[in-house]
Protein backbone atom coordinates (compact mmCIF):
# COMPACT_ATOMS: atom_id res chain seq x y z
CA UNK A 1 0.00 0.00 0.00
CA UNK A 2 0.85 3.76 -0.30
CA UNK A 3 3.72 4.93 2.50
CA UNK A 4 2.54 7.78 3.36
CA UNK A 5 0.28 7.39 6.36
CA UNK A 6 -2.65 9.52 5.70
CA UNK A 7 -2.80 8.63 2.55
CA UNK A 8 -2.39 5.25 3.62
CA UNK A 9 -5.76 5.38 6.52
CA UNK A 10 -7.64 7.19 3.54
CA UNK A 11 -7.43 4.71 0.85
CA UNK A 12 -7.72 1.74 3.84
CA UNK A 13 -11.07 3.51 5.26
CA UNK A 14 -12.09 3.88 1.57
CA UNK A 15 -11.76 -0.04 0.44
CA UNK A 16 -12.93 -0.97 4.17
CA UNK A 17 -15.93 0.70 3.63
CA UNK A 18 -16.85 -1.60 0.31
CA UNK A 19 -16.43 -4.44 1.93
CA UNK A 20 -12.48 -5.23 1.79
CA UNK A 21 -10.55 -6.64 4.74
CA UNK A 22 -6.91 -4.38 4.10
CA UNK A 23 -3.70 -5.43 5.38
CA UNK A 24 -0.46 -2.78 5.10
CA UNK A 25 2.63 -5.09 4.88
CA UNK A 26 6.04 -3.26 4.49
CA UNK A 27 8.72 -6.35 4.04
CA UNK A 28 9.03 -8.09 1.13
CA UNK A 29 9.66 -11.24 2.41
CA UNK A 30 6.42 -10.71 4.54
CA UNK A 31 4.52 -9.79 1.45
CA UNK A 32 5.69 -12.50 -0.43
CA UNK A 33 4.69 -15.15 2.27
CA UNK A 34 1.15 -13.26 2.57
CA UNK A 35 0.69 -13.89 -1.67
CA UNK A 36 1.34 -17.10 -1.10
CA UNK A 37 -1.08 -18.25 1.35
CA UNK A 38 -3.73 -15.66 0.51
CA UNK A 39 -7.26 -16.47 -1.62
CA UNK A 40 -9.04 -14.03 -4.16
CA UNK A 41 -6.35 -10.79 -2.99
CA UNK A 42 -5.56 -7.93 -5.01
CA UNK A 43 -1.65 -6.49 -4.31
CA UNK A 44 -2.20 -2.56 -4.24
CA UNK A 45 1.65 -1.14 -4.20
CA UNK A 46 3.70 2.02 -5.12
CA UNK A 47 5.65 1.41 -8.67
CA UNK A 48 8.71 2.24 -7.03
CA UNK A 49 8.35 -0.36 -4.45
CA UNK A 50 7.24 -3.33 -6.57
CA UNK A 51 10.44 -2.19 -8.68
CA UNK A 52 12.45 -3.40 -6.49
CA UNK A 53 11.68 -7.07 -6.92
CA UNK A 54 13.53 -6.82 -10.15
CA UNK A 55 11.64 -7.40 -13.54
CA UNK A 56 10.84 -11.61 -13.23
CA UNK A 57 9.32 -11.07 -10.35
CA UNK A 58 5.50 -12.41 -10.39
CA UNK A 59 2.86 -12.36 -7.69
CA UNK A 60 2.19 -16.11 -6.52
CA UNK A 61 -1.09 -17.72 -7.46
CA UNK A 62 -1.68 -15.24 -9.79
CA UNK A 63 -2.95 -12.51 -7.66
CA UNK A 64 -3.06 -9.05 -9.29
CA UNK A 65 -1.13 -6.18 -9.24
CA UNK A 66 -2.68 -2.43 -8.73
CA UNK A 67 0.35 0.16 -9.14
CA UNK A 68 0.63 3.83 -7.55
CA UNK A 69 2.27 5.89 -10.18
CA UNK A 70 4.41 9.15 -10.00
CA UNK A 71 1.76 12.02 -11.93
CA UNK A 72 4.58 12.51 -14.75
CA UNK A 73 4.78 8.46 -14.70
CA UNK A 74 2.90 6.81 -17.46
CA UNK A 75 1.86 3.27 -17.90
CA UNK A 76 3.88 1.95 -20.59
CA UNK A 77 6.95 2.75 -18.99
CA UNK A 78 6.53 1.62 -15.32
CA UNK A 79 8.77 -1.88 -14.69
CA UNK A 80 5.48 -2.46 -12.57
CA UNK A 81 4.06 -3.77 -15.87
CA UNK A 82 6.54 -6.78 -16.87
CA UNK A 83 6.10 -7.95 -13.12
CA UNK A 84 2.07 -8.90 -14.20
CA UNK A 85 0.27 -5.48 -12.84
CA UNK A 86 -3.53 -5.44 -13.71
CA UNK A 87 -3.61 -1.50 -13.79
CA UNK A 88 -2.26 1.51 -12.53
CA UNK A 89 -3.67 4.77 -10.58
CA UNK A 90 -1.47 7.94 -11.09
CA UNK A 91 -1.21 10.18 -7.75
CA UNK A 92 -2.78 11.69 -5.65
CA UNK A 93 -5.12 8.62 -6.33
CA UNK A 94 -8.61 9.08 -6.16
CA UNK A 95 -10.52 6.48 -3.42
CA UNK A 96 -13.44 5.94 -5.47
CA UNK A 97 -11.72 4.95 -8.70
CA UNK A 98 -9.25 2.14 -6.67
CA UNK A 99 -12.36 0.83 -5.40
CA UNK A 100 -13.88 0.63 -8.92
CA UNK A 101 -10.32 -1.15 -10.02
CA UNK A 102 -10.33 -3.50 -7.46
CA UNK A 103 -13.60 -4.62 -8.01
CA UNK A 104 -12.41 -5.16 -11.82
CA UNK A 105 -9.69 -7.03 -10.74
CA UNK A 106 -11.03 -9.08 -8.22
CA UNK A 107 -13.72 -10.27 -10.60
CA UNK A 108 -11.53 -11.08 -13.21
CA UNK A 109 -9.38 -13.47 -10.74
CA UNK A 110 -12.28 -14.62 -9.94
CA UNK A 111 -13.24 -15.60 -13.22
CA UNK A 112 -10.00 -17.23 -14.34
CA UNK A 113 -9.44 -18.88 -11.03
CA UNK A 114 -12.41 -20.92 -10.63
CA UNK A 115 -12.85 -21.68 -14.63
CA UNK A 116 -15.86 -19.90 -15.26
CA UNK A 117 -17.68 -21.42 -18.59
CA UNK A 118 -17.06 -19.78 -21.37
CA UNK A 119 -20.79 -18.42 -22.20
CA UNK A 120 -20.56 -16.84 -18.73
CA UNK A 121 -17.17 -14.81 -19.63
CA UNK A 122 -19.12 -13.68 -22.65
CA UNK A 123 -21.77 -12.24 -20.44
CA UNK A 124 -19.24 -10.64 -18.36
CA UNK A 125 -17.38 -9.22 -20.63
CA UNK A 126 -19.41 -8.29 -23.48
CA UNK A 127 -17.22 -5.52 -25.00
CA UNK A 128 -14.75 -7.77 -26.53
CA UNK A 129 -14.66 -11.52 -26.86
CA UNK A 130 -11.70 -13.66 -27.31
CA UNK A 131 -10.00 -15.55 -25.35
CA UNK A 132 -6.78 -17.03 -27.66
CA UNK A 133 -3.39 -15.47 -26.77
CA UNK A 134 -2.96 -12.50 -29.04
CA UNK A 135 -6.08 -11.53 -27.62
CA UNK A 136 -5.50 -11.72 -23.78
CA UNK A 137 -2.53 -9.21 -25.22
CA UNK A 138 -5.13 -6.74 -25.91
CA UNK A 139 -6.78 -7.46 -22.90
CA UNK A 140 -3.65 -6.45 -21.09
CA UNK A 141 -3.32 -2.96 -23.23
CA UNK A 142 -7.03 -2.15 -22.42
CA UNK A 143 -5.99 -2.94 -18.11
CA UNK A 144 -2.36 -1.27 -18.44
CA UNK A 145 -4.35 2.06 -20.37
CA UNK A 146 -7.12 1.98 -17.26
CA UNK A 147 -7.06 5.60 -15.90
CA UNK A 148 -4.85 7.33 -18.50
CA UNK A 149 -5.22 9.31 -20.95
CA UNK A 150 -2.45 8.73 -22.81
CA UNK A 151 -2.88 9.04 -27.34
CA UNK A 152 -3.55 5.13 -28.85
CA UNK A 153 -2.88 3.88 -32.28
CA UNK A 154 -5.42 1.00 -33.18
CA UNK A 155 -3.66 -0.87 -35.74
CA UNK A 156 -5.76 -4.41 -37.82
CA UNK A 157 -7.30 -5.39 -40.75
CA UNK A 158 -11.36 -3.89 -41.24
CA UNK A 159 -13.57 -6.14 -39.15
CA UNK A 160 -10.72 -6.84 -36.34
CA UNK A 161 -13.13 -4.77 -34.36
CA UNK A 162 -10.84 -1.23 -34.06
CA UNK A 163 -14.20 0.47 -32.47
CA UNK A 164 -15.33 -1.96 -30.02
CA UNK A 165 -11.70 -1.52 -28.30
CA UNK A 166 -11.46 2.11 -28.58
CA UNK A 167 -14.78 2.16 -27.06
CA UNK A 168 -13.58 -0.26 -23.84
CA UNK A 169 -10.62 2.16 -23.75
CA UNK A 170 -13.08 5.21 -23.45
CA UNK A 171 -15.11 3.63 -20.99
CA UNK A 172 -12.22 2.05 -18.73
CA UNK A 173 -10.72 5.48 -18.62
CA UNK A 174 -11.06 8.85 -16.10
CA UNK A 175 -12.99 10.26 -19.20
CA UNK A 176 -15.76 7.79 -19.10
CA UNK A 177 -18.64 9.97 -18.28
CA UNK A 178 -17.88 12.83 -21.28
CA UNK A 179 -18.93 12.14 -25.08
CA UNK A 180 -17.26 9.25 -27.18
CA UNK A 181 -17.43 10.64 -30.58
CA UNK A 182 -16.08 8.42 -33.86
CA UNK A 183 -15.63 9.37 -36.96
CA UNK A 184 -14.15 7.87 -40.21
CA UNK A 185 -11.71 9.59 -42.42
CA UNK A 186 -12.67 7.54 -45.58
CA UNK A 187 -16.25 8.15 -45.03
CA UNK A 188 -16.39 12.20 -45.08
CA UNK A 189 -16.18 13.60 -48.37
CA UNK A 190 -12.57 15.84 -48.67
CA UNK A 191 -13.96 19.08 -48.74
CA UNK A 192 -16.36 18.72 -45.89
CA UNK A 193 -13.67 17.03 -43.86
CA UNK A 194 -12.35 20.25 -42.34
CA UNK A 195 -15.91 21.56 -41.24
CA UNK A 196 -16.96 18.11 -39.90
CA UNK A 197 -13.53 18.16 -36.94
CA UNK A 198 -13.03 21.77 -36.45
CA UNK A 199 -16.49 23.14 -36.97
CA UNK A 200 -17.28 26.63 -39.14
CA UNK A 201 -18.75 29.78 -37.92
CA UNK A 202 -21.77 31.65 -39.61
CA UNK A 203 -20.91 32.91 -42.39
CA UNK A 204 -17.97 31.63 -43.14
CA UNK A 205 -18.65 30.53 -46.18
CA UNK A 206 -21.48 30.05 -49.00
CA UNK A 207 -24.76 28.36 -46.94
CA UNK A 208 -23.11 28.51 -43.70
CA UNK A 209 -26.51 30.08 -42.06
CA UNK A 210 -25.17 28.91 -38.43
CA UNK A 211 -22.67 28.15 -36.76
CA UNK A 212 -21.20 24.41 -36.37
CA UNK A 213 -19.86 22.77 -33.89
CA UNK A 214 -17.29 20.35 -34.56
CA UNK A 215 -16.43 16.92 -33.39
CA UNK A 216 -13.60 17.98 -31.47
CA UNK A 217 -15.35 20.54 -29.53
CA UNK A 218 -18.03 17.66 -29.48
CA UNK A 219 -15.94 15.31 -27.86
CA UNK A 220 -14.55 17.91 -25.40
CA UNK A 221 -13.50 16.48 -21.76
CA UNK A 222 -14.33 13.04 -23.54
CA UNK A 223 -13.17 10.76 -26.45
CA UNK A 224 -12.28 11.32 -29.92
CA UNK A 225 -12.04 8.29 -32.23
CA UNK A 226 -10.56 9.07 -35.85
CA UNK A 227 -10.98 5.39 -37.58
CA UNK A 228 -9.30 5.06 -41.26
CA UNK A 229 -6.27 8.04 -40.15
CA UNK A 230 -4.33 6.83 -43.14
CA UNK A 231 -7.08 8.16 -45.82
CA UNK A 232 -6.83 11.55 -43.95
CA UNK A 233 -5.69 14.35 -46.26
CA UNK A 234 -1.54 15.88 -46.12
CA UNK A 235 -3.34 19.60 -45.61
CA UNK A 236 -6.19 18.43 -42.87
CA UNK A 237 -2.93 16.76 -41.25
CA UNK A 238 -1.55 19.91 -40.99
CA UNK A 239 -4.69 21.53 -38.82
CA UNK A 240 -4.76 18.24 -36.77
CA UNK A 241 -0.99 18.36 -35.58
CA UNK A 242 -1.94 22.15 -33.52
CA UNK A 243 -4.89 20.29 -32.16
CA UNK A 244 -2.27 17.13 -31.07
CA UNK A 245 0.39 19.52 -30.19
CA UNK A 246 -1.29 22.40 -27.95
CA UNK A 247 -5.09 21.58 -27.53
CA UNK A 248 -5.46 24.68 -29.88
CA UNK A 249 -8.03 25.10 -32.91
CA UNK A 250 -9.49 27.42 -35.33
CA UNK A 251 -13.45 26.91 -36.63
CA UNK A 252 -13.12 27.65 -40.39
CA UNK A 253 -13.75 31.58 -40.43
CA UNK A 254 -12.63 31.65 -36.82
CA UNK A 255 -10.00 34.59 -35.71
CA UNK A 256 -9.24 33.34 -32.03
CA UNK A 257 -8.37 29.54 -30.76
CA UNK A 258 -10.60 27.27 -29.50
CA UNK A 259 -9.34 25.24 -26.52
CA UNK A 260 -10.18 21.52 -26.25
CA UNK A 261 -9.48 19.15 -23.79
CA UNK A 262 -9.77 15.91 -26.42
CA UNK A 263 -8.27 12.27 -25.99
CA UNK A 264 -7.30 10.96 -29.07
CA UNK A 265 -7.73 7.22 -30.29
CA UNK A 266 -6.91 6.62 -33.99
CA UNK A 267 -7.48 3.74 -35.84
CA UNK A 268 -6.03 2.44 -39.71
CA UNK A 269 -5.98 -1.05 -41.66
CA UNK A 270 -2.74 0.92 -43.79
CA UNK A 271 1.20 0.88 -42.71
CA UNK A 272 1.31 3.98 -41.59
CA UNK A 273 5.23 3.90 -41.36
CA UNK A 274 5.34 2.95 -45.15
CA UNK A 275 3.20 5.93 -46.57
CA UNK A 276 5.04 8.29 -44.41
CA UNK A 277 7.81 6.88 -46.25
CA UNK A 278 5.87 7.61 -49.42
CA UNK A 279 5.33 11.09 -48.45
CA UNK A 280 1.40 10.45 -48.23
CA UNK A 281 1.24 10.50 -44.35
CA UNK A 282 2.86 13.13 -41.93
CA UNK A 283 5.81 12.13 -40.31
CA UNK A 284 5.29 14.59 -37.32
CA UNK A 285 1.64 13.24 -36.96
CA UNK A 286 2.04 9.97 -37.08
CA UNK A 287 4.64 10.51 -34.21
CA UNK A 288 2.32 11.88 -32.13
CA UNK A 289 -0.23 9.65 -33.06
CA UNK A 290 1.98 6.78 -32.38
CA UNK A 291 2.38 6.94 -28.73
CA UNK A 292 0.67 3.44 -27.68
CA UNK A 293 0.06 1.12 -30.52
CA UNK A 294 -2.28 -1.93 -30.24
CA UNK A 295 -2.09 -4.38 -32.38
CA UNK A 296 -5.66 -6.46 -33.21
CA UNK A 297 -5.24 -9.49 -34.64
CA UNK A 298 -7.03 -10.94 -37.93
CA UNK A 299 -9.33 -13.84 -37.04
CA UNK A 300 -7.26 -16.46 -38.87
CA UNK A 301 -4.67 -15.47 -36.15
CA UNK A 302 -6.50 -16.60 -34.06
CA UNK A 303 -9.00 -19.56 -34.88
CA UNK A 304 -9.53 -21.29 -31.22
CA UNK A 305 -12.06 -17.91 -30.84
CA UNK A 306 -14.26 -18.90 -33.67
CA UNK A 307 -17.17 -21.49 -31.21
CA UNK A 308 -16.87 -18.81 -28.81
CA UNK A 309 -17.45 -16.16 -30.94
CA UNK A 310 -20.23 -18.12 -33.49
CA UNK A 311 -22.11 -18.89 -29.65
CA UNK A 312 -21.80 -14.85 -28.65
CA UNK A 313 -23.34 -13.72 -31.98
CA UNK A 314 -25.69 -16.46 -32.29
CA UNK A 315 -27.16 -15.58 -28.88
CA UNK A 316 -26.73 -11.92 -29.51
CA UNK A 317 -28.78 -11.79 -32.83
CA UNK A 318 -31.10 -14.55 -31.62
CA UNK A 319 -32.07 -11.88 -28.52
CA UNK A 320 -32.25 -8.93 -31.07
CA UNK A 321 -34.84 -10.74 -33.07
CA UNK A 322 -36.61 -12.75 -30.56
CA UNK A 323 -36.02 -16.22 -31.73
CA UNK A 324 -34.61 -19.29 -30.32
CA UNK A 325 -30.72 -19.20 -30.93
CA UNK A 326 -29.53 -21.82 -33.07
CA UNK A 327 -26.27 -24.37 -32.58
CA UNK A 328 -24.27 -24.95 -34.56
CA UNK A 329 -23.08 -29.05 -35.60
CA UNK A 330 -19.41 -29.87 -34.42
CA UNK A 331 -18.30 -30.57 -38.17
CA UNK A 332 -19.85 -27.50 -39.21
CA UNK A 333 -17.74 -25.50 -36.30
CA UNK A 334 -14.40 -27.46 -37.34
CA UNK A 335 -15.46 -26.19 -40.86
CA UNK A 336 -15.63 -22.87 -39.84
CA UNK A 337 -12.23 -22.44 -37.79
CA UNK A 338 -10.52 -23.61 -41.06
CA UNK A 339 -11.71 -20.99 -43.35
CA UNK A 340 -9.47 -17.40 -44.31
CA UNK A 341 -12.75 -15.05 -43.28
CA UNK A 342 -11.40 -11.94 -44.72
CA UNK A 343 -14.13 -10.00 -43.30
CA UNK A 344 -12.56 -11.31 -39.56
CA UNK A 345 -15.21 -10.98 -37.14
CA UNK A 346 -17.34 -8.66 -39.09
CA UNK A 347 -17.96 -11.31 -42.06
CA UNK A 348 -18.52 -13.64 -38.75
CA UNK A 349 -21.02 -11.90 -37.09
CA UNK A 350 -23.29 -11.19 -40.43
CA UNK A 351 -22.45 -15.12 -41.23
CA UNK A 352 -24.33 -15.58 -37.49
CA UNK A 353 -27.29 -13.18 -38.51
CA UNK A 354 -27.92 -15.17 -41.80
CA UNK A 355 -28.11 -18.72 -39.99
CA UNK A 356 -30.51 -16.95 -37.52
CA UNK A 357 -32.82 -15.93 -39.86
CA UNK A 358 -32.03 -18.41 -43.21
CA UNK A 359 -31.38 -21.90 -40.98
CA UNK A 360 -34.18 -24.65 -41.38
CA UNK A 361 -33.66 -25.94 -38.53
CA UNK A 362 -32.68 -25.33 -34.74
CA UNK A 363 -29.22 -26.99 -35.59
CA UNK A 364 -27.04 -25.90 -38.35
CA UNK A 365 -25.81 -27.79 -40.58
CA UNK A 366 -23.84 -27.36 -43.91
CA UNK A 367 -26.25 -26.76 -46.23
CA UNK A 368 -27.41 -23.84 -44.14
CA UNK A 369 -24.01 -22.19 -44.60
CA UNK A 370 -24.52 -19.34 -47.44
CA UNK A 371 -23.09 -21.01 -50.23
CA UNK A 372 -19.80 -19.08 -50.52
CA UNK A 373 -18.88 -20.88 -47.16
CA UNK A 374 -19.97 -24.26 -48.43
CA UNK A 375 -17.83 -24.27 -51.30
CA UNK A 376 -14.63 -22.78 -49.95
CA UNK A 377 -12.16 -25.39 -48.88
CA UNK A 378 -10.55 -25.42 -45.48
CA UNK A 379 -6.81 -24.65 -45.81
CA UNK A 380 -4.68 -27.68 -43.96
CA UNK A 381 -2.71 -27.46 -41.21
CA UNK A 382 1.28 -27.20 -42.50
CA UNK A 383 4.04 -27.88 -40.33
CA UNK A 384 5.14 -24.30 -39.86
CA UNK A 385 1.52 -23.56 -39.33
CA UNK A 386 -0.46 -21.10 -38.21
CA UNK A 387 0.40 -21.01 -34.70
CA UNK A 388 4.38 -20.26 -35.17
CA UNK A 389 3.05 -16.90 -36.64
CA UNK A 390 1.11 -15.89 -34.03
CA UNK A 391 3.63 -16.96 -31.70
CA UNK A 392 6.06 -14.47 -33.40
CA UNK A 393 3.35 -11.47 -33.40
CA UNK A 394 3.30 -12.48 -29.71
CA UNK A 395 6.93 -12.00 -29.28
CA UNK A 396 6.76 -8.78 -30.90
CA UNK A 397 3.92 -7.69 -29.09
CA UNK A 398 5.49 -8.21 -25.58
CA UNK A 399 8.91 -6.58 -26.72
CA UNK A 400 7.32 -3.63 -28.37
CA UNK A 401 5.13 -2.82 -25.26
CA UNK A 402 8.53 -2.93 -23.23
CA UNK A 403 7.86 -6.48 -21.31
CA UNK A 404 11.13 -8.23 -20.28
CA UNK A 405 11.53 -12.03 -19.45
CA UNK A 406 9.01 -12.90 -22.30
CA UNK A 407 11.47 -16.91 -23.14
CA UNK A 408 10.62 -17.43 -19.86
CA UNK A 409 7.04 -16.43 -20.02
CA UNK A 410 6.04 -18.31 -22.81
CA UNK A 411 8.11 -20.91 -21.81
CA UNK A 412 6.36 -21.55 -19.13
CA UNK A 413 3.21 -20.94 -20.47
CA UNK A 414 4.11 -24.04 -23.37
CA UNK A 415 5.23 -26.50 -21.22
CA UNK A 416 1.60 -26.03 -19.09
CA UNK A 417 -0.47 -26.16 -22.26
CA UNK A 418 1.63 -29.10 -23.55
CA UNK A 419 1.25 -30.86 -20.13
CA UNK A 420 -2.79 -30.21 -19.13
CA UNK A 421 -2.84 -31.48 -23.02
CA UNK A 422 -1.50 -34.76 -22.69
CA UNK A 423 -3.55 -35.25 -19.20
CA UNK A 424 -6.75 -34.76 -20.97
CA UNK A 425 -5.53 -36.89 -23.57
CA UNK A 426 -4.81 -39.75 -21.18
CA UNK A 427 -7.63 -39.01 -18.89
CA UNK A 428 -5.27 -38.00 -15.79
CA UNK A 429 -3.18 -41.06 -16.42
CA UNK A 430 0.78 -39.51 -15.81
CA UNK A 431 2.35 -42.18 -16.28
CA UNK A 432 1.18 -42.51 -19.92
CA UNK A 433 0.91 -38.76 -20.44
CA UNK A 434 5.19 -38.13 -19.06
CA UNK A 435 6.14 -40.97 -21.49
CA UNK A 436 3.95 -38.83 -24.28
CA UNK A 437 5.67 -35.58 -22.87
CA UNK A 438 9.35 -37.08 -23.12
CA UNK A 439 9.31 -36.88 -19.14
CA UNK A 440 9.98 -38.90 -16.19
CA UNK A 441 7.27 -39.62 -14.17
CA UNK A 442 8.67 -38.06 -11.50
CA UNK A 443 9.79 -34.49 -13.48
CA UNK A 444 5.98 -34.39 -14.58
CA UNK A 445 4.90 -34.46 -11.15
CA UNK A 446 7.38 -32.26 -10.13
CA UNK A 447 6.59 -29.95 -12.82
CA UNK A 448 3.18 -29.88 -12.24
CA UNK A 449 3.57 -28.78 -8.84
CA UNK A 450 5.74 -25.99 -9.89
CA UNK A 451 3.57 -24.79 -12.46
CA UNK A 452 0.31 -25.05 -9.99
CA UNK A 453 -1.42 -27.09 -12.36
CA UNK A 454 -2.74 -29.86 -9.18
CA UNK A 455 -5.92 -28.98 -9.76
Amino acid sequence: MESDHSVRTKLTKALGKAGYDVRYVADPGVLTGELAHGQNGVLVAEAEALGEFGSGWRTPNHVPVIAMTEPSGSPESEPTWRNGAYGCLPKPVNAKELVALVNRALSLAKRQSYGIPAQEVVEANPEIVGSAMLMQEVFRAIGRLAYSSVTVLLNGESGTGKELVARALHRHSPRAGKPFIALNMAAIPRDLLESELFGHERGAFTGALTRRVGRFEQANGGTLFLDEIGDMPLDQQTRLLRVLADGELYPVGAHTPLKVDVRIIAATHQNLEQLVAEGRFRADVFHRLNVIRIHLPALRERRQDIPLLLQHFLRKTAAELGVEPRTVHPDIVEHLCGLQWEGNVRQLENVCRWLTLMAIGQVVHMEDLPIELQQTKPLAPTESSDWVSIFRQWAVFRLRVGDSDIAKDALEEAESTLIEAALQFTNGHRQRAAKLLGYGRNTLSRKIKELNLEA
